[in-house]
Parts: structure tokens; C-alpha cells; sequence
């Protein structure tokens, strides 16, 4: 009877303290996740630092004195804070070093010097509409004539893609690149949600009557792409007596109508690929025009498979998400507002197209017209393009066609592309 009440006491004495070590095991629990969180939280706050050395153009000595200041920051917290007051301190401190490094990337960003001594390559500001924006103006030479490149999008920002795949056009051309408003580095020139076609038209009217007088030619070649075609056909039937000739890559022909033929594209193409659950997604979508960026990208991307399985351009292979990345025109700003401006503006401006009718509207041109097509081209169907070129009317006028290309042939076929920038649309147009 003794040794069971004996074992009792034990019994619960055990129980007691176990129940008093409980809390204790409990509370260093919450400690450590606390210091995980706080070392997680420090880690990533370092992150835009050491993007710093990968991402951008700031200068390698600048980059390791901030990275010096993050170890320093480091140590001083596993040394010496003791408490949460002293780590939040630390925290704050590296948020800190991480905003310079953010304003040091956007300060120090730039375009690689020209390919040829004696050249130009500026990133540079512009005044246009009476807001800042920017532009890249590369060239071997200042005689050369001035070409102006029109992006795609709407949305869209290629100054880096210009540079790394069309470069050879800079030994012929002065190529002017500009990150239209709400897009890349002019994310913030102007109110996105007050944009209108007419608003692209007039600055890049306004920026080719600058170019005009700083380069003192009396006309220059406008080259759109994609989106860009809109925009160019129309400057160009405004303002035929500016340009020396149009250049359209992916040519623009309808919106709602090229729209509607994508997507049936791709629930076809889905079909023959047996994709059935694709094409129930489809399905249940419904045709377009959408109201979001999101809902397009869904059958594009449908679209864009099709055409990397036919298309194989040049076989060089490419990133382009990677290229923007790693560009050093934008800084680290810069690169979250490129994916930022392709969403919003594309939302904002898209949705204003849908009566685009070249055929019906856009029947003549008076500058001589290059299209450069690819056969693959499921995005702007090549099969519009050739109704278009059909129906227009122009002083000269040529449809090219890239048997290896979908919808971008400037970055799948770029080495094609430039000779025939060069070797046709120059040779032909450029005065003795």
C-alpha cells in the first residue's frame, strides 16, 4: 500500500514537472522562430544589393561597398543586439542599404558604349507631351540616317532586345529606341489610366520632329513592331512627309477580328494536341476581347507554343525575360515597372483598338512600305497581312516573308532581318 501511494507522488511530481518544463520549451520555441523569421526577413532585405553585381550597370566598387555595409550590419547584429529593439534596428538599417542600392541602380543605369569609336550611345531624357521619357539613341556614326524604333505592347519596352539582337543596324542607322509612356523607364511619365492611341501618335510625332532637328535630316525610317505598326501606319499616313519609309514587323491589321481567330487557333490546336481539360479552360473563357491582361495571355500562350514548335529562327535560341533581367539600361526600379507597365498599360490602351480596320481605313500610304512577315505568325495573323498588302496603295511596296519566324522576325531571324533593313529597304530608299 506504501509503495503505491509512493508511486503516486512520483506520478505526479513527474506530471508537475513536466508541466513547469512545458512553457519553457514552448517559449524558446517562439524565440527561435522569431530569430529564423528575423534572419530570413535580414537575408532577403539584402536581396537588391547583390542584384546589384548581376542585374545592373552600377559600377563594381559601389556595389561592394554596400554589399561591405550589409556584412558589417550583419555582424554587428549577431555580435551585439541582444533583444528585439536592437534587431529591429538591424532590420532597419538593411532596408536601408537596400533602398540606396535601388536608387543607386536607377542612377547609374546606361546603354554599353557604341560598337564602333566615334559613335553614339546615350540613355538619355526627353520632353514629350510635356512629360519626361526616355530613349536610347545608338549608331557608328552620326551621318548615319535616323531609324525609330516603335515597340510592341501596348505595354511594351525593348530597349534591351534592340541592342542585343539588331545591333549590325547601328553600323547603317542612328536607332532610336523609346520606352513609351507608361512602359520600362517612362513607367511614370504619365497617368496610365488617362492614355489614349491619340496620345502615342502625338509623341511620337513630337519625338521624330526632335530627332529631325538634332540630327538635321529632313526625314527619317520609323520601324514599328507589333503594337508598334498601329502606331507607325498611323504617324506615317499623318505624316507622310517626315519619313523615309515604313517598316512593320508583325503588322497590325484588326484587333478583335485577329483576336477571335487566335482564339479558335488555339482551341484547334488544343484539340489536335488532345489537351481536353485546355480546352474546356477555353472554352469556358470565352471568346475575346477581354477586359484583362491575364485572360489574353492564357490563349496566347497557346499561340506562342505553336509557333517555337514551328518556327526555329536563326537556332540561336534566346531569353528574352532573362535579356530584360540583365539589362543594364534599367535599373531595379526599372525592371519591376517593365512587367508592371506591360500589364497595366495593355489593360488601359488594348481595350481602345478594338475598331482598328486598316483595310477599311489606312487604304493608301505615301512613303514606300516594307512588311517583314513570319510564315509561323499566329499572334498577328500573316494571313491578314496579306489582305492588307493586297488592298494598300503606296509609291513602292514590299511583303517579305521569314520562312523560319513566328511573330517577333527582328529577334528570331535578326541576322536576315538587319541585311534586309540594309540591303533592300535602305539600298532602295536612301538618297544619293
Amino acid at each position: 500500500m506504501a509503495s503505491s501511494v509512493t508511486m503516486d507522488r512520483t506520478a505526479q511530481r513527474s506530471q508537475q514537472t513536466e508541466a513547469a518544463r512545458r512553457p519553457g520549451v514552448l517559449r524558446r520555441l517562439g524565440v527561435g522562430l522569431l530569430v529564423f523569421a528575423a534572419a530570413l526577413l535580414a537575408l532577403i532585405s539584402t536581396l537588391p544589393v547583390w542584384l546589384l553585381f548581376v542585374w545592373t550597370a552600377t559600377p563594381v566598387l559601389v556595389a561592394a561597398g554596400l554589399a561591405a555595409l550589409d556584412i558589417g550590419i550583419f555582424y554587428w547584429m549577431l555580435r551585439f543586439a541582444r533583444g528585439p529593439l536592437p534587431v529591429l534596428g538591424g532590420l532597419v538599417a538593411l532596408v536601408a542599404v537596400s533602398a540606396l542600392a535601388v536608387f543607386v541602380s536607377q542612377a547609374t543605369a546606361s546603354t554599353p558604349a557604341p560598337r564602333q569609336p566615334g559613335g553614339i550611345a546615350t540613355l538619355e531624357q526627353v520632353e514629350l507631351g510635356g512629360t519626361p521619357q526616355w530613349i536610347t539613341v545608338r549608331g557608328s556614326s552620326l551621318d548615319n540616317p535616323v531609324l525609330l524604333f516603335l515597340s510592341g505592347g501596348p505595354g511594351g519596352s525593348e530597349l534591351a532586345w534592340t541592342r542585343q539582337y539588331l545591333g549590325g543596324l547601328e553600323d547603317h542607322f542612328i536607332v532610336v529606341n523609346w520606352d513609351q509612356p507608361g512602359t520600362g523607364k517612362s513607367y511614370g511619365a504619365f497617368d496610365i489610366s488617362s492614355l489614349t492611341p491619340e496620345r502615342y501618335v502625338s509623341d511620337a510625332y513630337e519625338l521624330t520632329q526632335i530627332l529631325r532637328e538634332r540630327f538635321g535630316q529632313d526625314k527619317i525610317y520609323v520601324l514599328g513592331e507589333s503594337w508598334g505598326t498601329i502606331l507607325g501606319t498611323w504617324l506615317v499616313q499623318r505624316h507622310p512627309e517626315l519619313f523615309h519609309a515604313y517598316i512593320a514587323s508583325a503588322q497590325m491589321v484588326y484587333t478583335v477580328r485577329d483576336d477571335v481567330m487566335g482564339y479558335e487557333f488555339a482551341i484547334d490546336y488544343a484539340e489536335q494536341d488532345g489537351n481536353t481539360a485546355l480546352v474546356e479552360d477555353l472554352r469556358r473563357t470565352g471568346p475575346p476581347p477581354y477586359a484583362d491582361f491575364w485572360t489574353y495571355a492564357g490563349y496566347l500562350n497557346v499561340l506562342n507554343s505553336y509557333m517555337y514548335a514551328h518556327a526555329d529562327g536563326e537556332g540561336g535560341g534566346d531569353n528574352r525575360l532573362f535579356d530584360v533581367l540583365t539589362a543594364p539600361e534599367y535599373g531595379l526600379l526599372d525592371k519591376v515597372n517593365w512587367v508592371l507597365g506591360l500589364e497595366q498599360v495593355f489593360e488601359q490602351v488594348y481595350p481602345l483598338l478594338g475598331e482598328i480596320d486598316f483595310p477599311a481605313t489606312v487604304t493608301a500610304l505615301e512613303v514606300p512600305v516594307y512588311f517583314l512577315e513570319g510564315r509561323w505568325d499566329v499572334n498577328a495573323f500573316a494571313s491578314l497581312v496579306e489582305e492588307y498588302y493586297a488592298v494598300l496603295e503606296a509609291p513602292h511596296k514590299e511583303l517579305i516573308w521569314f520562312e523560319n519566324s513566328g511573330h517577333t522576325p527582328l529577334y528570331e531571324e535578326p541576322n536576315r532581318f538587319v541585311d534586309v533593313l540594309v540591303n533592300t529597304v535602305l539600298a532602295q530608299t536612301q538618297p544619293e
